[in-house]
């Protein structure tokens, strides 16, 4: 069976740099999987501001149906279709992209807790608690450099959208945690990578033994 480890956390707070943490201490392959993969191809009206844009920061900006399948599928060792979103121009581009059924998944974004199936496939769940000042500033740094856009709508989203959504639904998430992770990282990840290596370590004992035993009935 896949482990999967959620990792949420509000936009900006780390959580794709914790990912990659975990990816280079763990002791087998980690796929990455991210959940801005499935935003809806066309977001809903009837949350869109006063301004009249898309709230990209509203649970329902996602397509849960396609994300449940998805996991569970993962789950049960099935490599996956995931789509691909363009950020530049906020819609799906069309294409897909493999995401390998490896013996870890990191199943990563901003509402990895929020849903209660999804929350039930995963076996160890995280939630990063990082300052809202330090969340802001990484946000406007990567949607600038990454994603194109200009200062003055970076600054509209976060008070019509991002900062509202995230005290309503995303923040109240930290209840369903297994553990809450604050800006300092490198420990946290440490720990955790610790014991998904002490599990994996356990699975693949109780296996040989298994084996073992099998073989010994055989003769």
């Amino acid at each position: 069976m896949i482990k999967i480890i959620g990792v949420a956390g509000g936009s900006g707070s780390g959580k794709t740099t914790f990912a990659k943490k975990l990816i280079k201490l763990v002791e087998t392959p980690i796929t990455l999987f991210h959940m801005d993969s499935y935003y809806l191809p066309e977001q809903p009206s009837k949350h869109f501001t006063k301004s009249g844009k898309p709230n990209f920061d509203h649970p329902e900006a996602f397509d849960w149906e396609l994300l449940r399948t998805h996991l569970t599928q993962l789950k049960n060792g099935e490599d996956v279709q995931s789509p691909v979103y363009d950020f530049k121009t906020s819609s799906r581009n069309g294409e897909t992209e493999t995401t390998k059924a490896t013996g870890v998944v990191i199943f990563e974004g901003i509402f990895t807790l929020f849903d209660s199936e999804i929350r039930n496939l995963l076996n160890i769940k995280c939630f990063l608690h990082v300052d809202s000042d330090i969340r802001f500033t990484r946000r406007l740094n990567r949607d600038v450099q990454e994603r194109g856009r200009s200062l003055e709508s970076i600054i509209d989203q976060y008070y019509e959208t991002v900062r509202p959504m995230h005290q309503k639904f995303l923040e109240p998430q930290k209840q369903f945690a297994d553990f809450v992770v604050g800006e300092e990282t490198d420990v946290a990840a440490e720990i955790l990578a610790a014991k998904i290596n002490n599990d994996l370590s356990l699975i693949s004992t109780e296996r040989k033994t298994l084996s073992d035993l099998t073989k010994n009935q055989t003769i």
